[in-house]
């Protein structure tokens, strides 16, 4: 069955079905999309990969799919977890990994429905959660996420961390329909809220919560079993980590089943014990800030100790998490005077 739909059906879909103020701005050109920094927005402050090795490590990547509730289900390949809603109304899709994989994830849908893919929505903007939107939105696939998204795809992001700058995604690719807040999808006999938090792993993160399935899928606010990545370059904070795991817990119960931007399927129990840790680490790397102590310091002093056995596949992980939790913390030092 053909995904593809013209521009007046998809607006119609739009008009109908989303609650709440938006702001729509619909691609009108289709350039090829630039390699995005080498896919190096995957993990923020790892060395990019060469194209061929690139293309060997998608062509064996397998798309793996885990029932969650409901009619939800959540896809494992390469990249941040996709959260997949289905039902009679179409596919709800959030997050897409990366281009190479979309054909992958494509038949991952279909194999679940044969229905169209009706919203693509972006949790955040990292090309590991991106990657796919330009080929979605060929098809005409409307494409939706949090203002500061569209603003952070429309143009180059240059990273001071890894001196790397990461190309805007094609027009093509790039939300047509953007909330500040809050916007609800009523779809497949569900309430579908998706919110806004204050910046945590980003500053256009959003979460989202299927209210009748009791599902919540964390976006990279939530990475299930081990160390996050915090992009402070872009807003993001282990303050504002924490904050975020907050709001969910909130209106969680133990039988909430919680979709991690990386890592298993969790529950409430798992999303506490990672925003327990988060704020145990932060109350420990804070006072050697306050008293003047240099990331190295901080580095040396093992501040993530009582939980690198779970959390951290080697030292010179924790240490990167170290380093990213302190740099959060302090103001960026002043331009050289020449």
């Amino acid at each position: 069955m053909s995904h593809r739909r013209t521009p007046s059906r998809s607006l119609l879909i739009v008009g109908c079905m989303i609650a709440g103020s938006a702001a729509i701005a619909f691609a009108h050109d289709d350039p090829a999309v630039p390699a995005r920094g080498a896919l190096a927005q995957a993990q923020p402050g790892t060395p990019a990969t060469a194209p061929a090795a690139q293309s060997a490590v998608f062509d064996t990547v397998q798309i793996r799919t885990q029932p969650v509730a409901g009619g939800i289900y959540v896809l494992f390949g390469r990249g941040g977890n996709i959260g997949v809603s289905v039902g009679d109304d179409g596919a709800f899709l959030i997050d897409d990994q990366f281009a190479p994989l979309t054909d992958k994830i494509k038949a991952a849908v279909t194999a679940l429905t044969d229905k169209p893919i009706r919203f693509l929505l972006n949790t955040h903007y990292h090309g590991d959660h991106v990657g796919g939107n330009e080929n979605l939105g060929r098809q005409w696939v409307p494409i939706v996420a949090q203002d500061n998204v569209r603003k952070r795809l429309a143009f180059d992001q240059y990273n001071p961390t890894t001196g790397r700058t990461t190309a805007a995604l094609a027009p093509a690719g790039r939300p047509v329909i953007t909330f500040r807040d809050t916007i609800t999808f009523h779809m497949n006999g569900d309430s579908v809220i998706v919110f806004h938090v204050a910046p945590a792993h980003t500053d256009g993160d959003a979460i989202v919560h299927f209210t009748r399935a009791n599902v919540v899928h964390m976006g990279d606010c939530f990475f299930n079993g081990r160390y996050p990545v915090i992009d402070v370059n872009a807003g993001g904070s282990i303050d504002g980590m924490i904050a975020a795991e907050d709001v969910a817990l909130r209106f969680m119960n133990d039988s909430t089943r919680v979709i991690p931007g990386h890592g298993p399927l969790g529950d409430k129990a798992a999303l506490k014990a990672a925003r327990d840790m988060l704020a145990g680490i932060r109350d420990r790397i804070r006072p050697m800030v306050k008293a003047k102590k240099t990331a190295d310091e901080v580095v040396l002093a093992r501040p993530t100790a009582d939980w690198d056995a779970k959390a951290s596949a080697d030292t010179a992980t924790a240490a990167r998490f170290v380093r990213v939790v302190y740099a959060g913390m302090t103001p960026p030092a002043p331009p050289a005077k020449r």
